[in-house]
């Protein structure tokens, strides 16, 4: 009884390959039409302009900020142009701090970088860069949750570095076989989601959870509910026995790993 109630309360986060494409597809058009068609365009013009002329008076810097990456965060804040500048300011000051150099070096990640867990994986048929996640190849390093934030930002800037023009978003494959208690890392998990959500607004496109096991259910109880109501739209956990068809709606074979049935080898996310 114990284990049938476990598999109902899994099979309930799954999705199936086509409402994935469904998703997808729609995500695909929204992107690239840019709100073209969609009534809240005007709308996000004229927040737009207020918010550029709100954080511009707060910090000059804010000058040098591009139209598409404030237009992210005023989206992440459904165009609430006070909470979406102070979302801004907030990541401005972040930045400055915790990434003073402007970017992230191996020799300041090498404990992470050793355990060989995150790989760069060609590109959806949108053009998102895709990155490979291998959760049982993490472990709570000598250099602890700094070093591990170090690393995400190090991740995330290459995966942002490789977005083409016109695309804002990025592909993720967390992929848990082999998963154990000692990968499970909650103070990790909620470092990762802070920086995703709060320093890199609108660029998780989608996070595909493959080979899903039992003890992983435990930690997503846990995380759940901190995880933001658009952050959750883009989360897939995808079944076993779907998992090559679910992600060849979404992306070509020759762009797909090997290990899922496609053409391309694993590549460090230090090498890419």
């Amino acid at each position: 009884m114990e284990k049938m109630m476990k598999e109902e309360e899994v099979e309930d986060v799954f999705y199936s390959p086509e409402k994935v494409m469904e998703e997808v597809k729609e995500n695909g058009r929204n992107e690239v039409m840019m709100n073209i068609n969609n009534n809240n365009y005007v709308e996000e013009n004229k927040k737009f302009k207020i918010m550029r002329e709100t954080v511009e008076k707060e910090d000059p810097a804010c000058k040098e900020i591009d139209d598409l990456t404030l237009r992210r965060f005023l989206r992440a804040r459904d165009l609430d142009v006070e909470k979406a500048s102070a979302m801004l300011m907030k990541y401005i000051t972040w930045r400055r701090t915790f990434v003073p150099k402007g970017s992230i070096s191996t020799s300041e990640i090498s404990n992470e970088i050793a355990q060989n867990k995150m790989f760069m994986q060609g590109t959806d048929k949108y053009g998102h860069p895709i990155a490979l996640v291998f959760g049982a190849r993490h472990f709570c390093s000598k250099g602890g949750v700094e070093e591990f934030k170090r690393f995400l930002v190090f991740a995330l800037d290459k995966l942002c570095s490789r977005i083409p023009h016109a695309q804002e978003k990025f592909i993720i494959i967390g992929d848990l076989e082999g998963y154990g208690y000692c990968n499970s890392d909650v103070r990790g998990y909620l470092a990762a989601l802070s920086i995703l959500q709060d320093y890199y607004p609108e660029r998780l496109g989608k996070l595909y959870v493959v080979h899903v096991p039992y003890i992983f259910m435990t930690v997503w109880k846990i995380i759940h509910p901190i995880i933001d109501k658009n952050t959750k739209k883009k989360i897939v956990f995808v079944e076993n026995k779907r998992l090559q068809a679910t992600l060849k709606e979404d992306i070509d074979e020759s762009q797909l790993p090997e290990i899922y049935g496609g053409k391309l080898k694993l590549v460090p996310i230090q090498d890419a």
